[in-house]
């Protein structure tokens, strides 16, 4: 009686076979990811940057993040007055629903008026200028 099965040369050959079209397939898919990444990343940061200009709309030209106790992130996610002054039942806002995750450094924090570069938040915001960019290491002209 004969026994139906694989002998280890056939399976060696298989492993090698798959092992050389997954050093060859896996490089393809590193530029996809970039480009994808840095699609998100372009989206997210027109997205903010017309919130943002909608905020100064509505707050006599004033960036958020420029009224005292109030950042970035607050002036965006929550409700204020005219002024910019936090109120949950103020009539302006919120701007956005949450700050987006930047995919290159999976942060979502808002680095304001410090050094833009490094990667070690997911974006920087100018108070000053009003300005905002992917904080991403190599990625900083975003």
């Amino acid at each position: 009686m004969m026994n139906k099965g694989f002998t280890l040369v056939e399976i060696l050959a298989t492993v090698v076979i798959l092992g050389i079209i997954a050093a060859i397939a896996i490089p393809q898919f590193t530029p996809t990811t970039t480009q994808a990444n840095t699609s998100v990343v372009s989206s997210d940061l027109q997205a903010i940057r017309m919130a943002i200009e909608y905020y100064k709309i509505q707050h006599s030209d004033a960036n958020p993040g420029t009224m005292v106790g109030v950042s970035f992130v607050q002036a965006m996610t929550q409700k204020t007055d005219p002024d910019g002054t936090l109120n949950p039942a103020g009539i302006r806002g919120p701007y956005i629903q949450r700050v987006p995750t930047n995919p290159f450094n999976a942060l979502s924090t808002v680095e304001e008026d410090g050094v833009l570069g490094g990667g070690d938040n997911g974006w920087h915001y100018d108070t000053t200028t009003g300005e905002f960019h992917a904080d991403t290491d190599g990625q900083t002209g975003l």
